[in-house]
């Protein structure tokens, strides 16, 4: 009897049970699709130079072998993700490689790739490229191209992309944009003084009482002084650049380089109320060409009277050159020789210090246009302390006086030539 009633327990249960699978199985399934559903797509991987590259390569296709390749070249496929990255481009761009593609001007470049038909059956799609900036970590201007690899199907297409960073490149062809469009306009304003007053006394010359007539000729005169100064400090400048690649092989003594300097400059500090001091410490020699340094130097000292000396306030400078500090963070070396101008003048503020270098640039703040250089002393400078390879440092505050600074390696072997 008991038998018979568990068979009929048995029997009857079983529906029950599995009813009750198939509904959990059922609730499961739309989970799952509910799921995906709401799934967020996949970034582009982010690659760092210590990353696996992505195992997403068919396994019907070989990867390949673009670490032959000179430049930061990329393997992607239809979707715009990384299969392959070479050295080069993990090394260049790193955590950058994400964002470029992610740019929008590069999926469109990914989406005209995939277009371009091929011209026959042997042939390999046209390049197709594409220039753009990222503002992001840093303002980099890009170059890609990219190119389609057939495949037997579709979904084992691939695109291979060249990287090139090109944002020195813009830098530098805009500073020579700005470096026409300034020389120009610094060599139009004495041209256009000069024929305006040329005019005034050829038309009004025989009515013009003398007194006039002479005003007229010293603001001429003073026009050609400018005029044939920028002049020679652009073909100074370019002189100097043209062999900025040379380091000079010269030993000089810094106190014969010093005497000449101060041969230069004495006349200049006998008015009254303007004082030059010197602290050079004996026995420094640098690896230099003389000339030059002594171009660094007068013009050190010019821009310290042009832009530091104040009416009615006493002023001095000081020329220094002593042994740098065997470990000092602002210089590559350690050692070396420092040279340096020194003043209690006027000062400047803090944001003339980055730009003073640029050519052109001048600090006008208090300072009388008639009494305004070219703008090119520090640039002069800055080329050949690069020359030479050394260092600039300006330190400046209003009020405080103005601090120039220059590094010089210190004379180790005699430097190879430079091609």
């Amino acid at each position: 009897m008991r038998a018979e009633s568990l068979a009929a327990v048995s029997h009857e249960g079983l529906p029950f049970w599995a009813g009750l699978v198939l509904v959990g199985a059922a609730v499961a399934g739309w989970g799952c699709a509910f799921l995906a559903f709401r799934r967020p797509a996949l970034p582009l991987p982010v690659l760092t130079e210590h990353s696996a590259l992505p195992s997403a390569v068919p396994t019907s296709e070989t990867a390949l072998p673009i670490e032959i390749f000179p430049g930061s070249v990329l393997l992607l496929d239809r979707l715009g993700a990384v299969l392959q990255a070479n050295e080069e481009a993990l090394t260049q761009f790193g955590d950058s490689v994400g964002a470029i593609l992610r740019h929008p001007a590069a999926r469109s470049a990914l989406s005209a790739a995939l277009r371009v038909a091929s011209d026959g059956a042997d042939d390999l799609p046209s390049m197709c490229s594409t220039t753009f900036t990222l503002d992001v970590p840093v303002p980099r201007t890009l170059h890609l191209s990219l190119r389609r690899i057939p495949a037997q199907h579709d979904r084992h297409t691939r695109v291979l992309v060249m990287l090139s960073d090109r944002s020195e490149a813009q830098v530098l062809d805009r500073m020579r944009i700005d470096f026409v469009a300034h020389a120009s306009h610094e060599l139009r304003t004495p041209l256009a003084s000069l024929s305006g007053f040329i005019d005034a006394l050829r038309t009004g010359g025989s009515s013009m009482n003398e007194g006039t007539r002479q005003q007229f000729l010293d603001i001429m005169a003073q026009q050609s002084a400018r005029l044939k100064r920028l002049i020679d400090r652009l073909l100074y400048l370019s002189r100097v650049q043209a062999h900025e690649h040379q380091r000079p092989r010269d030993l000089v003594e810094v106190a014969d380089l010093m005497a000449i300097v101060l041969g230069e400059v004495a006349p200049r500090f006998d008015e009254p109320g303007c004082s030059l001091n010197l602290a050079i410490e004996d026995d420094l020699t640098i690896r230099a060409d003389e000339d030059e340094m002594v171009q660094v130097l007068l013009n050190l000292i010019e821009n310290a009277l042009r832009y530091g000396r104040e009416e009615g306030r006493p002023f001095a400078v000081t020329l220094f050159a002593r042994r740098a500090p065997e470990r000092d963070d602002r210089w590559p070396e350690e050692g070396g020789v420092l040279l340096g101008v020194e003043d209690n003048g006027r000062g400047m503020e803090a944001h003339h210090l980055p730009r003073l270098t640029e050519r052109f640039y001048r600090v006008v703040d208090k300072v009388e246009p008639a009494k305004q250089g070219t703008g090119l002393g520090l640039s002069i400078v800055r080329h050949i302390l690069d020359r030479h390879g050394g260092r600039l440092r300006v330190a400046s505050a209003p009020g405080r006086g103005t601090t120039c600074l220059v590094w010089l390696p210190p004379v180790g072997a005699l430097p190879a030539e430079n091609s």
